[in-house]
């Protein structure tokens, strides 16, 4: 495919805070206090409050779906999202997607390109892991 190839690669960083997290969860409407409540989420394991699942899969959504619509037309088909460890407020992630596949589907007159990615801090712990598959068409 012109402009994607297995391999490719595309990041984004981004700074999740305490405002972002309430901002999040209040227009998902997820009340769950780990999300709004510093002293709950403060006495909780997590010491801080801590970014939703969803907002973690918005962002990284939007970085695969950026990308994409600047070499044509692009939408998403399928994600699977691995929390793997809780985001405190404070925390600074790169979201990362590699290409892992890249087929034409006549049927669909596009691409089928799948990806892989991760959310990590700046030491490299891994928060989030994820798998998908976007149609973009030329």
């Amino acid at each position: 495919m012109t402009g994607v190839d297995v391999g490719d690669t595309f990041d984004t960083s981004v700074a999740i805070d305490a405002a972002s997290i309430r901002t999040f969860a209040t227009l998902a409407g997820d009340m769950n206090p780990l999300h709004h409540d510093a002293a709950v989420a403060a006495a909780s394991p997590y010491g801080a409050l801590i970014a939703s699942g969803p907002q973690l899969a918005s962002l990284m959504l939007g970085v695969d779906a950026t990308h994409f619509s600047a070499a044509g037309e692009a939408v998403g088909l399928g994600f699977d999202f691995k929390f793997v460890k809780a985001v405190p407020a404070g925390t600074t992630l790169v979201l990362a997607w590699t290409v892992t596949r890249c087929d034409y589907k006549a049927s669909l007159n596009g691409w089928i390109v799948a990806v892989e990615g991760t959310a990590r801090d700046g030491a490299g712990t891994l928060f989030v892991s994820a798998r998908g598959s976007n149609l973009v068409r030329e």
